[in-house]
């Protein structure tokens, strides 16, 4: 989704990692971008996830009451920035305090309404919990995308709700035409 007031933002959209991203953050991994300005951007990377860690751990540390359901829900790892803050992009309904719209049909909350909403299964039907989130300056994101770190493109809440967390970053490519097996590790000059 294009943000109408900035047609460069990449808000709303995904932001792959290119084979030869040499940063072991950011190796095959697909960002929700959840916000872009002048002043830097920050996203949420939705194919990582805690091995050990599920929501039940941070529920029980927060002294929230929690389902059996939701005690279940895995542990994202969102990024390598505020490692210790809790981010939820989430579906409808988006009445949360501090809810960032993102697009019309997806947002990011880390507020603790909407994580006792979420303990209780009275949260929206589609969230992902993460830890930690993806955060660049000024113009750092541009300068990625240009030395061919980074490829954009549409953000599909089904990638991110529905589909397999292996498969999300080849999901993710095969939604812009590309074959992940084809990408190669090195930029291209004319």
């Amino acid at each position: 989704m294009e943000n109408p007031t900035n047609p460069e933002s990449l808000k709303g959209q995904f932001l792959m990692s290119m084979p030869g991203l040499a940063d072991p953050n950011f190796s095959q991994t697909v960002t929700c971008m959840c916000e872009h300005t002048a002043e830097g951007a920050v996203g949420i990377v939705i194919n990582r996830q805690h091995e050990t860690l599920t929501a039940k751990n941070i529920f029980e540390e927060l002294k929230l009451e929690y389902t059996k359901r939701s005690a279940q829900l895995p542990i994202h790892i969102g990024g390598p920035v505020h490692m210790n803050e809790i981010f939820i992009l989430h579906g409808p309904p988006f009445h949360w305090e501090g809810c960032l719209p993102i697009t019309p049909a997806l947002a990011m909350s880390n507020t603790m309404d909407l994580l006792r909403a979420v303990a209780r299964d009275e949260g929206p039907v589609a969230a992902v919990i993460a830890l930690g989130c993806a955060g660049w300056g000024p113009s750092q994101l541009e300068a990625e995308i240009r030395e061919n770190a980074w490829l954009t493109g549409p953000l599909l809440e089904e990638i991110i709700f529905e589909t397999d967390i292996d498969a999300r970053w080849e999901a993710a490519m095969r939604g812009i035409g590309i074959d992940p097996a084809l990408l190669s590790d090195t930029a291209g000059h004319a």
